[in-house]
């Protein structure tokens, strides 16, 4: 349902996005929609008729299949991985959808993260234990790993993964995944080089160095203007922070699962799963399967 933020309704709410005006784009998964938020509040679908499909067109015109994660760039066009239909799609402001990637070529297996740098690259990952990347002009090609999922750091080329999740650029293009099976986040330099960030491989919700931290299959993953890197630490029922101080702590939540707001250190979750950074530092996370957006002021 759409209509004033507390009387709209979501089903399996997974990927967000904000653009640089203050709208939060929704992959409302389970309804194959993708939604608006306006910065007034409002509720509206962007795109999709709710039916399963992979059909282009215009606003309710268009189909998708469970669509999980979003991205939007300066000119306000919204990518979309498209995860059971394998395709990456390209929503314009007026709610036109395209298939950019996925129909010919190299072929996706349930992509779940995308992230948009600033020159306009893409980049996907997928359940090929791989990181693909899509130039402006669609080539699309193999960033990092090589389809063998493990935990090895070192040359983009020769890195592994197990099911990489979220993705997130910084300024200076760095590229942060959250490697979700091995509870980890990972970091692409611009010179291609694949270091872990933080957590370890056994799950856990450890506070410390990043290299002492720890989580339990993180998702979705964002960064505000400073550097600092929020996690929807899912499993944990948790919103983590990486500080620039590289410290990790528990921004919100207890643990337990729940719906309860109210100051950070009590409110909880029920499998947050995407989350995102508007200009001011509020965040906002799509917390799943509580079926709400919930937001974190600054």
């Amino acid at each position: 349902m759409n209509g004033k933020p507390l009387e709209a309704s979501f089903s399996n709410l997974i990927g967000l996005a904000v653009d640089g005006e203050g709208n939060i784009f929704v992959a409302d998964s389970r309804n194959n929609l993708i939604r608006k938020i306006s910065k007034d509040g409002l509720v509206t679908t962007l795109a999709g008729s709710g039916e399963v499909g992979s059909k282009d067109g215009k606003g309710t015109r268009a189909s998708f299949f469970s669509p999980t994660a979003l991205t939007v760039d300066k000119k306000g066009i919204v990518y979309v991985a498209d995860t059971h239909n394998n395709l990456i799609r390209a929503i314009n402001p007026d709610g036109t959808v395209t298939t950019l990637a996925g129909k010919t070529g190299l072929k996706f297996d349930n992509p779940s993260g995308i992230a948009v740098d600033t020159f306009g690259n893409l980049y996907v990952s997928d359940w090929n234990n791989q990181i693909r990347k899509i130039t402006p002009d669609g080539e699309v090609t193999n960033f990092a790993g090589h389809g063998t999922r493990g935990a090895l750091n070192g040359d983009r080329s020769k890195a592994t993964f197990y099911l990489p999740y979220g993705l997130a650029v910084d300024l200076h293009g760095n590229l942060f995944v959250s490697d979700c099976y091995n509870n980890q986040i990972r970091k692409i330099s611009p010179a291609g080089q694949v270091t872990t960030l933080a957590g370890m491989i056994v799950k856990g919700a450890r506070n410390d160095r990043t290299d002492s931290s720890s989580f339990f299959h993180p998702a979705g993953i964002a960064i505000d203007q400073i550097g600092n890197i929020y996690v929807a630490d899912t499993g944990n029922n948790l919103i983590r922070r990486i500080g620039v101080d590289h410290r990790v702590t528990t921004l919100a939540g207890t643990g337990t699962r729940g719906l309860m707001n109210g100051k950070k250190i009590d409110a909880t979750f029920w499998r947050p799963t995407g989350i995102a950074v508007d200009s001011a530092g509020n965040i906002f996370i799509a917390d799943c399967l509580n079926n709400v957006i919930r937001k974190i002021s600054q």
